[in-house]
Protein backbone atom coordinates (compact mmCIF):
# COMPACT_ATOMS: atom_id res chain seq x y z
CA UNK A 1 0.00 0.00 0.00
CA UNK A 2 1.48 3.47 -1.08
CA UNK A 3 2.63 5.45 1.78
CA UNK A 4 0.23 8.67 2.45
CA UNK A 5 2.23 11.98 3.18
CA UNK A 6 0.87 13.73 6.18
CA UNK A 7 1.06 17.20 6.64
CA UNK A 8 3.34 16.42 9.80
CA UNK A 9 6.01 14.48 7.52
CA UNK A 10 5.69 17.04 4.81
CA UNK A 11 6.83 19.81 7.10
CA UNK A 12 9.56 17.02 8.27
CA UNK A 13 10.99 16.97 4.42
CA UNK A 14 10.73 20.63 3.99
CA UNK A 15 12.63 21.31 7.46
CA UNK A 16 15.57 18.75 6.18
CA UNK A 17 15.33 20.71 3.00
CA UNK A 18 15.97 24.07 4.43
CA UNK A 19 18.11 22.62 7.09
CA UNK A 20 20.73 21.26 3.94
CA UNK A 21 20.53 24.66 2.10
CA UNK A 22 21.67 26.71 5.17
CA UNK A 23 24.53 24.21 5.63
CA UNK A 24 25.19 24.65 1.90
CA UNK A 25 25.18 28.81 2.19
CA UNK A 26 27.33 28.34 5.42
CA UNK A 27 29.82 26.00 3.97
CA UNK A 28 30.22 28.44 1.11
CA UNK A 29 30.54 31.50 3.33
CA UNK A 30 32.88 29.78 5.37
CA UNK A 31 35.01 29.12 2.03
CA UNK A 32 34.70 33.02 0.91
CA UNK A 33 35.80 33.82 4.45
CA UNK A 34 38.73 31.37 3.83
CA UNK A 35 39.86 33.01 0.51
CA UNK A 36 39.58 36.59 1.69
CA UNK A 37 41.58 35.77 5.20
CA UNK A 38 44.39 33.92 2.20
CA UNK A 39 44.19 37.17 -0.21
CA UNK A 40 44.35 39.91 2.97
CA UNK A 41 47.80 37.63 3.91
CA UNK A 42 49.32 38.20 0.50
CA UNK A 43 48.17 41.79 0.26
CA UNK A 44 49.35 42.50 3.58
CA UNK A 45 52.72 40.78 2.82
CA UNK A 46 53.54 43.01 -0.90
CA UNK A 47 52.63 45.96 1.60
CA UNK A 48 55.56 44.66 4.21
CA UNK A 49 58.07 44.49 1.05
CA UNK A 50 56.51 47.91 -0.52
CA UNK A 51 59.02 50.77 -0.65
CA UNK A 52 58.46 54.17 -1.64
CA UNK A 53 60.18 57.66 -2.20
CA UNK A 54 58.69 60.41 -0.66
CA UNK A 55 60.10 63.25 -2.30
CA UNK A 56 60.06 67.91 -2.01
CA UNK A 57 61.72 70.45 -3.34
CA UNK A 58 61.97 69.46 -6.22
CA UNK A 59 64.12 66.25 -5.90
CA UNK A 60 66.12 67.87 -3.26
CA UNK A 61 64.97 65.87 -0.22
CA UNK A 62 64.30 62.19 -0.90
CA UNK A 63 62.79 59.59 1.98
CA UNK A 64 62.40 56.29 1.43
CA UNK A 65 59.56 54.42 3.12
CA UNK A 66 58.32 50.85 3.78
CA UNK A 67 54.55 50.05 3.24
CA UNK A 68 54.86 49.52 6.93
CA UNK A 69 55.27 53.31 7.11
CA UNK A 70 58.43 52.74 8.55
CA UNK A 71 61.31 54.86 7.06
CA UNK A 72 64.30 53.53 5.81
CA UNK A 73 66.20 56.16 4.59
CA UNK A 74 66.64 59.77 3.63
CA UNK A 75 68.42 62.11 1.27
CA UNK A 76 69.59 65.86 1.08
CA UNK A 77 70.81 67.23 -1.87
CA UNK A 78 74.47 69.07 -0.49
CA UNK A 79 72.97 72.60 -1.40
CA UNK A 80 70.64 72.82 1.25
CA UNK A 81 73.15 72.38 4.22
CA UNK A 82 75.01 75.57 1.94
CA UNK A 83 71.98 77.79 2.64
CA UNK A 84 72.30 77.14 6.59
CA UNK A 85 68.46 77.39 6.77
CA UNK A 86 67.50 75.22 8.79
CA UNK A 87 63.70 76.03 8.71
CA UNK A 88 63.26 75.67 5.00
CA UNK A 89 65.09 71.90 5.21
CA UNK A 90 62.97 70.74 7.93
CA UNK A 91 60.15 71.77 6.13
CA UNK A 92 61.19 69.91 3.06
CA UNK A 93 61.80 66.83 5.30
CA UNK A 94 58.34 67.21 6.75
CA UNK A 95 56.69 67.61 3.35
CA UNK A 96 58.92 64.46 1.95
CA UNK A 97 57.32 62.61 5.11
CA UNK A 98 54.27 63.50 4.15
CA UNK A 99 54.44 62.70 0.45
CA UNK A 100 55.82 58.92 1.28
CA UNK A 101 52.99 58.68 3.66
CA UNK A 102 50.47 59.51 1.39
CA UNK A 103 51.85 57.37 -1.48
CA UNK A 104 51.71 54.35 0.79
CA UNK A 105 48.11 55.00 1.49
CA UNK A 106 47.41 55.01 -2.42
CA UNK A 107 49.14 51.63 -3.02
CA UNK A 108 47.79 50.13 0.11
CA UNK A 109 44.12 51.34 -0.96
CA UNK A 110 45.33 49.75 -4.51
CA UNK A 111 46.13 46.59 -3.22
CA UNK A 112 43.27 46.20 -1.04
CA UNK A 113 41.03 46.92 -3.92
CA UNK A 114 41.82 43.48 -4.91
CA UNK A 115 41.07 41.99 -1.53
CA UNK A 116 37.61 43.42 -1.41
CA UNK A 117 36.61 42.69 -4.77
CA UNK A 118 32.71 42.06 -4.87
CA UNK A 119 32.84 42.60 -0.89
CA UNK A 120 30.19 45.80 -0.38
CA UNK A 121 31.89 47.39 2.47
CA UNK A 122 30.60 50.61 4.08
CA UNK A 123 31.39 53.69 2.91
CA UNK A 124 34.69 54.80 5.34
CA UNK A 125 35.61 51.08 6.46
CA UNK A 126 38.57 50.63 6.62
CA UNK A 127 41.11 47.41 7.21
CA UNK A 128 43.45 46.71 9.69
CA UNK A 129 46.45 47.55 7.80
Amino acid sequence: MPRLLTAQSNQSINKDSTEKKMKNQLGDLMQQAQKMQEKMQEAQQKLAELEVIGESGGGMVKLTMTGKHEARGIKVDASLYAENDQEMLEDLIVAAINDAVRKVETASKDNMSGVTAGIPLPPGFKLPF
